[in-house]
């Protein structure tokens, strides 16, 4: 039971916990620089009276950076084992899923500036970098994760090391295996004439027992003259 319970664990650590702890470090770093360079156009810091200034202009620029820096912490450590050969269609699907999550933070700011009505600049942090972030996080971890670096991806690094792999062991030749003589094959003639020669050499010493030695001649006579009577 606790095998299993720790196998388990292992898996899930290695399959989404451990990416999920180098995506909310990168995340947070990514989170420093928007809500910074979001409340910096907001306060009027880089101008006033233009479109960066607003609520939604500050939330876009921001976010837009906080993108790119995130895709590149996720691209060169989070997900290094699965980033793709093409990254310019990386790239592109990477910024497909973010834009997504960031209007997932439009969606709550827009709700709470304009429809709700607060406008002061703690209710916007409250939409944008708080129920906002939180929402679109989910969304985009759960799509990096599965799509944009998913195992599936046929450039992605982790499949081809395993499609090489394959071929390697599909086409390389094997080794010779080293002869065992424990293992050698049964002879059953060779065992057989093994048996006959024992068993020939046993009958030889056998009769050479069994037979007596020839009398030796009586004293006085000639082998092959009888005796002269007397």
């Amino acid at each position: 039971m606790s095998t299993r319970l720790g196998s388990a664990l292992a898996s899930l650590w290695h399959g989404l916990l451990a990416y999920a702890v180098k995506f909310g470090v990168v995340g947070l770093i990514g989170l420093i620089i928007d809500v910074t360079l979001f409340n910096l156009l907001r306060l009027g810091v880089f101008g006033e009276d233009h479109w960066a200034q607003s609520a939604i202009g500050a939330k876009t620029i921001s976010t837009s950076v906080a993108i790119i820096f995130n895709w590149l912490g996720n691209r060169y450590w989070t997900f290094r084992h699965h980033r793709r050969r093409n990254y310019v269609r990386e790239f592109v699907e990477y910024v497909a899923v973010s834009i997504g999550g960031m209007l997932i933070a439009l969606a709550c700011l827009w709700i709470s500036h304009h429809w709700l009505g607060y406008t002061s600049i703690l209710a916007d942090n409250v939409a944008t970098n708080v129920v906002g972030l939180a929402l679109g996080t989910a969304f985009r971890f759960l799509l990096y994760r599965y799509w944009v670096y998913g195992h599936h991806r046929a450039d992605g690094l982790s499949n081809l090391d395993r499609v090489e792999e394959a071929q390697r062991a599909l086409f390389e030749e094997p080794a010779a295996p080293v002869p065992d003589a424990a293992a050698a094959p049964f002879d059953a003639n060779a065992s057989l004439d093994a048996v006959d020669a024992v068993g020939a050499d046993a009958a030889t010493a056998d009769a050479s027992v069994a037979t007596p030695p020839p009398a030796a001649p009586s004293a006085g006579t000639t082998a092959g003259t009888p005796p002269r009577a007397s």
